[in-house]
């Protein structure tokens, strides 16, 4: 049974990839913030300790990652900061450091979104960094493509978290958790790579 790590296993995106995951067969490890298995990927130091504690994986899932979501001329350095350091080299030090654990012919699934295809009043940070880690994504297939795969899922607004960003996103189409999390099984499970999933847009 392939073992596949899923950061961000307790929210809205998690629980249905973590779900889709297990309904195919896998063996899904849950990491969170707050759980049996901790990680804060904005701090390297609690990335590395999650993986000497889980050892060899096949596939690793992030659906996870932190931006400001504010006014552009309010916008800070602190605030651009805050995605930089987190979702952005957040997930990419997930890779970094995960190469050392992977199995032969692994995976990594990252999550972007649909802001730098698509952008919105507050949103210049998250289509920044959405853009970013669509870019090292391909650039990092290219240079692991005999070792292991690298994707990406974009994602519109889930239908489960509206009533938190409904009023972020007037007009555009949500998706439900379960229909984005197929893209993530469809990363994990097929053999595509450096690709990135757009789902609902």
């Amino acid at each position: 049974m392939k073992k596949v790590i899923v950061v961000g296993a307790t929210g809205t995106i998690g629980q249905g990839v973590c779900d889709a995951l297990q309904n195919h067969g896998y063996e899904v490890v849950k990491v969170s913030r707050s759980g049996d298995i901790e990680v804060d990927i904005a701090d390297l130091n609690s990335i590395k300790a999650m993986y000497d504690k889980i050892g060899s994986f096949d596939a690793l899932v992030s659906t996870t990652g932190k931006v400001t979501f504010k006014s552009l001329t309010e916008m800070t350095e602190t605030d651009f900061m805050l995605g930089l350091h987190n979702k952005l080299m957040g997930q990419v030090n997930l890779v970094q450091e995960g190469l050392k654990y992977i199995n032969d012919n692994g995976s990594f699934t990252l999550t972007t979104g649909i802001l730098n295809c698509e952008p919105i009043a507050l949103g210049a940070s998250a289509a920044m960094v959405n853009a970013a880690l669509e870019g090292y994504i391909k650039a990092a297939s290219l240079e692991l493509r005999q070792q292991v795969r690298i994707n990406a899922v974009s994602p519109t607004v889930i239908t489960e978290a509206l009533a938190s960003y409904a009023s972020f996103f007037p007009g555009f189409k949500s998706v439900s958790a379960h229909e984005a999390a197929q893209a993530y099984l469809r990363s994990v499970a097929g053999i595509e790579t450096g690709k990135v999933f757009k789902v609902g847009f």
